[in-house]
């Protein structure tokens, strides 16, 4: 490799970059504009759930049952009532999410010791909202119950000094406020990384044949190594401005906590931007016009990207062939690692297997590209 004819061939790529503002505005502005609208408006957290109650008990221990439930967080009184009509037509209409009903024997049972139950209807419309519906309901329920024995057991205890129940005591860790935006903004970075590398660089060959210059770096000496390093070197420092800015808009802005090492955060995206530009080069390569390029890198990462890396969706729960898929994945990769980063505050050590992944997936993108381009050079 001849490193003055590379260095040519950066300076030229980079005046062009510098004279389209399209691609300044797709490099710059994009990964900035999705960082926004996806930060701000994808979350996982379910709260403020619309709740109309039907209490008809109307108890000291009823009462303090629909407090629990306001209170939490998760649900919001929305509507009181004395029929079991007007909650299912709120219901329908939209205008609550979950609805309550208190048996009138409710606190009579509950001070004996017998078995009770509150009844509670969901909107399954929403599956996602009315399976964390269920379960905050269960979880409140539970812990009224538990409040409860304990009142009446720290009673009992003072009068005949018995030993208190088996405690649990629960700690989470990384994401003690199971806050969803902190496991969400890590995740968002290696999906915006994914795509605007690959977007970038679908369209540095193809241009050169929709313009007619190919031919005319056809008749140099130019060598295909040559002229991919020489073409890459400006889209990667680019990457690399692009995951400062959105690594700062993740810490800044949406107050994600960054536990671990700039260093090998840095050195892996490294790795993990020369994969996702050699794939963006073998799409213009192999690409006849701009146009489908860019269709092609966008239906080529970001689908995958976001659907089969674990940023969203649970690789667990996916079926196991498709399981297997993911592992060819870059996105898949690199999620892993920026979460541990910058939750876990992880070293070396722990992202190791993820990084040689990437190593291995990104040379052999490389390789694809470098064969496929002598191909047409010859």
């Amino acid at each position: 490799m001849n490193i003055y004819r590379t260095l040519a061939v950066s300076r030229k790529e980079a005046r062009q970059i510098v004279r389209d503002v399209r691609s300044l505005y797709l490099a710059l502005g994009i990964p900035v504009m999705l960082m926004f609208l996806f930060g701000y408006a994808l979350s996982l957290d379910v709260d403020n759930i619309p709740l109309a109650v039907w209490d008809q008990a109307r108890t000291i221990q009823s009462r303090q049952l629909i407090s629990d439930m306001t209170s939490s967080g998760y649900f919001r009184q929305a509507l009181y009532t004395d029929s079991y009509g007007d909650i299912v037509d709120a219901i329908d209409r939209g205008d609550v999410s979950v609805g309550v009903i208190i048996p009138y024997d409710f606190s009579r049972k509950i001070k004996a010791g017998l078995s009770t139950s509150v009844q509670a209807l969901v909107d399954g419309s929403d599956s996602t909202r009315a399976g964390l519906a269920i379960v905050y309901l269960e979880a409140i329920l539970a812990i009224y119950q538990g409040d409860f024995q304990a009142r009446e057991f720290n009673r009992q205890a003072v009068q005949s000094r018995i030993n208190p129940p088996l405690e649990p005591r629960i700690k989470l860790l990384y994401n003690p406020e199971l806050i969803s935006r902190n496991n969400i903004i890590p995740g968002l970075i290696a999906i915006i990384m994914m795509v605007i590398a690959a977007l970038l660089t679908s369209l540095t060959v193809v241009r050169e044949k929709e313009t007619g210059t190919m031919e005319q770096l056809i008749s140099t000496p130019l060598k295909p190594d040559e002229l991919i390093v020489g073409k890459l070197v400006p889209y990667f420092v680019l990457g690399y401005v692009d995951l400062l800015m959105v690594y700062l808009m993740g810490v800044y802005v949406f107050g994600v906590p960054f536990r671990g090492s700039l260093l090998i955060m840095f050195g892996v995206a490294g790795i993990f931007l020369v994969g996702a530009l050699s794939l963006g080069f073998l799409i213009s390569v192999v690409a006849a016009t701009q146009f489908l390029a860019t269709q092609i890198a966008l239906l080529g990462t970001f689908l995958p990207a976001f659907l089969l890396s674990g940023f969203v969706f649970p690789i667990s729960n996916m079926p196991y062939a498709l399981q297997l898929f993911t592992y060819i994945v870059p996105a898949r990769h690199f999620v892993t690692i920026l979460r541990a980063l910058f939750l876990k505050g992880a070293g070396m050590e722990a992202i190791l297997a993820p990084t040689l992944a990437l190593v291995v997936l990104g040379a052999f993108v490389t390789f694809l590209a470098a064969k496929k381009l002598s191909k047409r050079l010859v």
